[in-house]
């Protein structure tokens, strides 16, 4: 039989208000398999201690090179026996290995090349500098098997913006390589105009994330792109069409709007993309731009991986006449379920199966995602935020500290030189013994939906909600993800554990909450970190950015991270 093509065309609407609730219980988030591995917290309080941690691996003794020019086009491939038919098998692992404490040894290493550089490009049809990963927007894709190591050499172009830079690679635990999360004044110094670093880490999860700059509002300038990291599923799905990316943008250098954000509030930006493209205006008015399209054949289905990059905006994703089955969130397999729309927060991801199925309806269908938005609260200097400092601009506080810590002194090189005492605004909260489980309970009481996201773990939500929270907690099974939304006036109730020694970072991830302050971090094992940290690898990057400070007299207005 011939198959019909179909065409999935995007549409990215404006992003309306600039921050937005996703009411509760509208989707489910998913119960795990049962027997999938999980850290299942036990019935009652978690006590228990899991094994510790993952392998670190060991570097293999050759480099498989994934691509010979500046674009990196990755050869990651599925293993054997991981078919349509069969999505949970994955050579001779299956998607009820116990991923916490076992990862293949592949012997690969997937090794790219990533150029930070100012261009200007059109990603709606009107044309402005951006600054890019490889000149494109998003990025090159990342692309690994679960347990390949990952090499990426970061060389920084961005000389007339006198920009430092570094990439964080979102979601990815990083398990024993604290040094390569890629948070400056955390774990470096900026990479300077000029130089190159090289990040290694090893791909201990499998699932759908991105990469992004970790320095003021850089991200949000265009340096982000997508990664793949190829394993088992809870589902089939006959192809894997990669990354949807989504987010919001302006046709203003963002660095331009954060003051103006700072006193007045959130913003409204001009407009959304998808993949990194759309059209300027609306209907028979779209005279600017192109739409992001995706050909399918009836009777296929398709795994997409729903990215959300935005600075400010929750998506509602959809798409006409289809359903979609949620089958991961952030870096985490769940049990299937079925929806006619995701709502993703601010660094969230959705991995969602597609089928293509309504030929009989018509040839072409909208993809849609819609900024979600609530009413606006009036901003109110007093009560809508919670710091004013004497010049009226807001500054944000997470367990009543406004992060600041400095570009040029990271806490990685402070723990190597045996700094034992931490400013109050450097957010520092210990974890100092070895395997036992953290909880920490977030709680606001203003108007606004805020992503809370964890470097070096992910955790247990174990409570979520609106109000006061009554003292009930998810033990059997809870949800986990690395990225969770604090609820308008609610609180947020996670758990992990303390297996992976580092300095990490938590923070919102509205980019203008984080470049006001709107972080801490956890100090997790101390005294085993030291170990971890090549200084001087991280000396070759500190040293030329305080020259280059010194000579450009660069100041820094933000928080730091």
């Amino acid at each position: 039989m011939k198959l019909q093509s179909l065409a999935f065309l995007a549409q990215a609407l404006s992003a309306g208000t600039a921050y937005a609730q996703i009411p509760s219980g509208i989707i489910p988030i998913g119960i795990l398999p049962s027997g999938f591995p999980t850290g299942i917290l036990p019935t009652g309080l978690p006590k228990g201690i899991l094994p510790t941690g993952l392998p670190k691996g060991i570097f293999p003794s050759f480099m498989t090179r994934t691509q010979s020019t500046s674009v990196p086009k990755p050869s990651a491939t599925a293993c054997p026996g991981n078919t349509p038919n069969n999505r949970a098998a994955w050579c001779n692992y299956s998607i009820d290995t116990d991923y916490e404490n076992v990862v293949p040894y592949t012997g690969e290493t997937r090794e790219y090349w990533f150029d930070i550089d100012e261009v200007t490009i059109a990603p709606d049809g009107f044309p402005r500098p951006v600054m890019a990963v490889n000149g494109t927007i998003p990025g090159p894709t990342v692309i690994a098997n679960w347990g390949d190591w990952v090499v990426i050499h970061v060389t920084n172009h961005l000389e007339k913006a006198r920009n430092g830079s570094s990439i964080h690679w979102h979601g990815i635990r990083q398990n024993y390589t604290n040094q390569n999360d890629g948070v400056v004044s955390i774990t470096q110094c900026p990479l300077t105009p000029g130089k190159t670093m090289t990040y290694r880490w090893r791909a201990v999860q499998y699932g759908s994330s991105w990469y992004h700059s970790h320095i003021g509002l850089q991200a949000w300038e265009g340096v982000f792109g997508g990664i793949i990291i190829n394993g088992p599923a809870t589902a089939n799905y006959d192809i894997d069409k990669g990354s949807l990316i989504l987010n919001d943008w302006t046709h203003a250098a963002v660095d331009e709007l954060y003051d103006t954000e700072q006193v007045l509030g959130p913003l409204t930006l001009d407009n959304g993309l998808i993949n990194g493209t759309n059209v300027l205006g609306t209907g028979t008015n779209s005279t600017r731009g192109s739409r992001f399209t995706m050909k399918v054949d009836q009777g296929s289905s398709y795994r997409l991986r729903l990215v959300n990059a935005a600075i400010d905006t929750h998506w509602s994703f959809m798409i006409d006449n289809h359903n979609l089955t949620v089958i991961a969130m952030d870096l985490v397999p769940i049990k299937p379920f079925t929806t006619n729309i995701v709502y993703i927060g601010m660094g969230q991801r959705y991995d969602i199966i597609v089928e293509a199925n309504q030929a009989s309806v018509a040839e072409n269908f909208w993809i849609r995602a819609l900024a979600k938005d609530v009413a606006a609260p009036v901003w109110d200097k007093t009560e809508n935020v919670t710091l004013t400092n004497a010049t009226g601009v807001f500054r944000w506080e997470l367990n009543s500290t406004s992060m600041l810590v400095l570009w040029e002194n990271p806490t990685l090189k402070q723990v190597y030189n045996n700094q034992m005492h931490f400013t109050n605004s450097s957010g520092v909260i210990e974890l100092p013994f070895k395997d036992e489980w953290v909880y920490f309970m977030i709680t606001t009481p203003r108007a606004i939906t805020h992503p809370i996201h964890l470097h070096g773990h992910d955790f247990s939500v174990l409570a979520q909600g609106t109000g006061i929270w009554n003292g009930s907690m998810i033990t059997k099974n809870p949800p986990r993800r690395d990225t969770a939304m604090l609820p308008i006036n609610g609180y947020l109730l996670l758990a992990w554990q303390t297996n992976n020694p580092g300095a990490w970072l938590m923070h919102c991830h509205i980019g203008w909450h984080l470049e006001a302050g709107f972080a801490l971090q956890f100090i997790e094992r101390y005294d085993e970190i030291k170990p971890l940290i090549d200084y001087k690898e991280l000396q070759d990057i500190c040293r030329p950015w305080d020259a280059y400070d010194k000579k450009a007299d660069v100041v820094q207005m933000d928080s730091g991270v």
